[in-house]
């Protein structure tokens, strides 16, 4: 199916489930976790999709432009009214007949994570979590951390994630340190519309140091615009980013980051 179709698909799913009640724990920013969980018993699924453009090299060895992409489907769980469990599965496909493609920054595997939110929103100046997550990929095992934090001006909300991973790469036999922070900003227009702006930057420090350092490595920033639609038990959020670093680079062969990265996130609670 063409991504016209899927997001036409999602649209019409959205608005048919207009009347339900808001249950879910939306994500109005595709990047930023909010310090929401879910009650005690309640589930929730969440599929993510990420794109960027960049290039690769084919079976004769010609550079070409293709879209890389990486596929997350999570399953969320309330165990308590303020600690939250998280399954994920991962994919991240490779173009048939592609000698060189980017590797992203995550991977195919599996993901599991707790979301424990430290006091009820609102009863604090600033809502405040903490997230611990267990990743094991098919190239490497990690352990990341966040802690999340948010504030409520009406309908303003703003969210910043501190987030950490350590990385321990089978194939090099390397150990790295990867620094992900975030924040964004997004206002309800209305109950079922939301919108933003978010920033997200990456940037990796291996072990032994890579001299010189490599474009993937980062620090690799973007920002842009974002959207989302809460219907309740359905909400689809998406993020379009901009690179604001290296601005004037052509995109390159292997390159992780392309000028543009897209995310949208649609999630269903059961």
């Amino acid at each position: 199916m063409r991504p016209s179709s899927l997001l036409g698909a999602a649209v019409v799913g959205a608005i048919a489930t207009a009347t339900l009640a808001a249950e879910a724990t939306p994500r109005p920013l595709p990047f930023t976790y909010t310090a929401d969980t879910l009650a005690a018993g309640e589930t929730e699924i969440e599929n993510y999709v990420d794109l960027t453009p960049t290039k690769g090299a084919d079976a004769l060895g010609n550079t070409v432009s293709y879209t890389a992409m990486q596929f997350q489907t999570e399953f969320e769980h309330g165990i308590t009214d303020r600690l939250e469990l998280g399954l994920y599965v991962a994919l991240q496909p490779s173009p048939a007949g592609y000698q060189e493609t980017a590797t992203l920054f995550e991977g195919t595997g599996f993901k599991e994570r707790l979301r424990w939110r430290l006091a009820d929103a609102g009863q604090w100046p600033i809502d405040v979590a903490l997230y611990g997550e267990v990743v094991e990929y098919e190239t490497e095992f990690e352990l990341e951390a966040k802690v999340i934090l948010e504030r409520r001006f009406g309908d303003l909300r703003i969210a910043a994630n501190a987030w950490a991973e350590r990385e321990w790469l089978y194939a090099a036999r390397q150990q790295d340190w990867e620094l992900n922070p975030t924040i964004g900003a997004t206002y309800q227009v209305t109950p079922a519309y939301h919108v933003g702006v978010e920033y997200w930057m990456r940037v990796e420090f291996p072990n032994p140091p890579a001299n010189p350092r490599t474009f993937n490595l980062g620090p690799n920033q973007f920002v842009g615009p974002t959207m989302m639609f809460d219907f309740g038990h359905l909400w689809w959020s998406t993020g379009v980013y901009a690179r604001v670093n290296d601005i004037d680079r052509e995109v390159q062969l292997g390159d992780d980051y392309g000028r543009v990265w897209v995310r949208t996130v649609v999630g269903i609670e059961l």
